[in-house]
């Protein structure tokens, strides 16, 4: 296991440890289109891609404090990419800033070049209610995707590239790594 690794991971069980909870958030989902509060999503997602794109070079990401995991996620139903996390930015309970998630991903682009694909929102279960983005819920409770991540929330908003499966879908199907 790499030191990188094992920070993020120390990080991210250090936050679970001290992490307030916060009262429930009350909202129906949607990001569809015609639904009334399609417009606040909109808003939203617009916050995170104005929020990230200097994020486009990779290089800022990584001088801003976003930790390269060096491994690009991939199941049947697609791709997730590269993820980069900043600790720093992890705060469970706290309230979510479109404009700055705590977790990029970034994916090969027809050059080779990482490219970012997205922003995926991250919060460790400190027993809070679910996190909201706007009007649509966080993913999870769900345990941990290896041995060093806590059981958490997360939510995914694919900003780069457009996700058939959906604006808020994990896996990309029209994406590979």
């Amino acid at each position: 296991m790499s030191i990188r690794r094992i920070t993020v991971a120390s990080t991210l069980v250090a936050l679970v440890a001290a992490a307030p909870a916060l009262p429930a958030q009350a909202a129906q989902p949607s990001d569809e289109p015609g639904r009334p509060d399609h417009a606040s999503q909109a808003a939203l997602v617009a916050q995170v891609r104005a929020g990230t794109a200097r994020f486009h070079d990779v290089d800022v990401a990584i001088a801003e404090g976003y930790l390269d995991t060096h491994e690009c996620s991939a199941s049947p139903a697609g791709a997730m990419g590269i993820h980069f996390i900043n600790p720093a930015l992890i705060a469970p309970g706290a309230p979510v800033d479109p404009s700055r998630p705590p977790v990029l991903m970034y994916g090969p682009s027809a050059s080779g070049e990482l490219e970012l694909w997205g922003a995926e929102f991250f919060e460790p279960d400190v027993g809070q209610p679910t996190p909201m983005f706007g009007t649509v819920p966080f993913d999870g409770p769900m345990p941990g995707h290896d041995a060093e991540m806590p059981v958490h929330y997360d939510l995914h908003v694919w900003t780069g590239k457009h996700n058939p499966a959906g604006l808020h879908a994990p896996f990309n199907p029209s994406l590979s790594c």
